[in-house]
């Protein structure tokens, strides 16, 4: 049994702290989405505050103004839906790029490739393939996996949409006969997906939406170098999708606390300097190059794990699970020593690293649900998994999320 104790300032200035019992939703979960919950129940919020009324629990106060009575406030929060992960789905590209491959026409070698990034192969799209592709297929799997087609919105992580105008996720959506249903792309770069969750979470705990569709997916091919041995050997195509449904914290699944963060003064770190409206492709004339995905390998690094494993600490420390309590560490596949570090950093065996860079490489915005089904079925994720997600992406952008494994089976399209 948790509590939460909410101080409400009424019309007249005085003021009452209501305690309320709460049981079927976690008080980490009421600090997390609390601004969305209480424009739930329609009572306008002010701040959050030390609680000073009960320091000793080391707990916060919701300041709200209204005049709501303390039972009708209890019934409301213990109705308050939560974020559970439903359904899962994932769709890769048939062929199959070895490091071989690359050496073929590349000064890069299959040692030199795997020693520095842990990567054996990875996917590509065929001529003619798109991201919208991939994530359609991805999305397809996931709706059978959820066991119903059903959702309320759509959103698309990505930074290879299949057009600069307009977004993918509408004709995504259109393709899977969800038109009328809000669709948009969210563009986090590799950190996409757990940018979604937090956009797809809020809406099911403001109750705006039941069911979401969520979806990582990019096709780095189409914007890589082919003579640079330095990105065209780390990534990857693919996609992978999630269904977020209302539930209650209690139950398998359930996603949270989540949290986001940007440093701005790094965009160069990560960057396709062209085709926006800084550096229109109108005109460039010869400047190809600049059309091209480029990476700043050691700022990258540094940054990455250091971003990762911070914010990853910060969910599990709110979450309230020790080291031991972590079951799978699925971090965004990057490079397989970026996993290792931000693991070593948090105290964490290898063996409980979720890892699919060897054979799909790093698939941006899709590693994580790619990552995630990949430990699916092969057992290391099972119902009740205790998981944490981070992730490190251009921008620079962060995010982590606490996760329960649901009892779902990936499907692949």
């Amino acid at each position: 049994m948790e509590f939460i104790f909410i101080n409400y300032r009424r019309n007249d200035n005085r003021s009452h702290v209501a305690r309320c019992e709460i049981q079927a939703l976690p008080l980490r979960t009421l600090r997390w989405y609390g601004p969305v919950l209480l424009a739930a129940f329609r009572v306008p919020f002010g701040l959050i505050a030390p609680d000073s009324v009960f320091p000793q629990r080391h707990e916060e106060t919701w300041i709200a103004c209204g005049t709501p009575s303390s039972d009708n406030v209890r019934k409301r929060l213990t109705m308050q839906p939560a974020p559970i992960l439903s359904g899962i789905g994932t769709s890769l590209p048939d062929h199959v790029v070895t490091n071989d491959d690359l050496a073929a026409h590349l000064d890069t070698s299959d040692e030199w490739i795997r020693t520095r990034t842990g990567i054996r192969e990875r996917r590509a799209v065929a001529p003619g393939t798109a991201t919208g592709d991939l994530a359609y297929a991805a999305a397809q799997g996931a709706l059978k996996s959820a066991g119903s087609a059903a959702v309320d919105l759509v959103i698309l992580a990505t930074t290879t949409p299949d057009h600069p105008c307009p977004a993918t996720a509408p004709h995504v959506a259109q393709r899977l006969g969800l038109t009328g249903v809000p669709a948009w792309d969210l563009g986090a770069v590799c950190s996409g997906f757990v940018y979604g969750l937090a956009c797809a979470s809020s809406f099911v705990c403001s109750g705006a939406a039941s069911r979401v569709l969520l979806i990582g997916a990019d096709t780095y091919s189409t914007i890589t170098d082919p003579g640079d041995r330095s990105t065209r050997a780390i990534f990857g195509d693919g996609a992978g999708a999630v269904v977020i449904r209302a539930g209650t914290a209690d139950e398998a699944g359930a996603i949270g606390p989540v949290t986001l963060g940007s440093d701005g003064s790094l965009k160069d770190a990560i960057l396709v300097d062209a085709g926006g409206s800084r550096h229109p492709l109108a005109g460039r004339g010869s400047a190809q190059e600049s059309q091209y995905f480029t990476m700043q390998g050691r700022t990258v690094f540094r940054h990455a794990v250091e971003r990762m494993s911070q914010s990853a600490e910060e969910v599990r420390t709110e979450v309230g699970w020790s080291t031991d309590d972590v079951d799978c560490l699925v971090a965004h596949q990057a490079n397989a020593r970026i996993i290792d570090a931000v693991a070593a950093r948090m105290g964490l065996a290898p063996e409980r690293c979720a890892r699919s860079i060897e054979r799909l490489g790093n698939t941006a915005a899709a590693s994580i649900p790619l990552a995630l089904a990949e430990a699916a079925r092969s057992g290391q994720l099972r119902a009740g998994s205790r998981v944490l997600l981070t992730a490190f992406g251009g921008g620079a952008t962060w995010g982590a999320a606490a996760l329960t494994w649901p009892d779902v089976s990936p499907v692949s399209i």
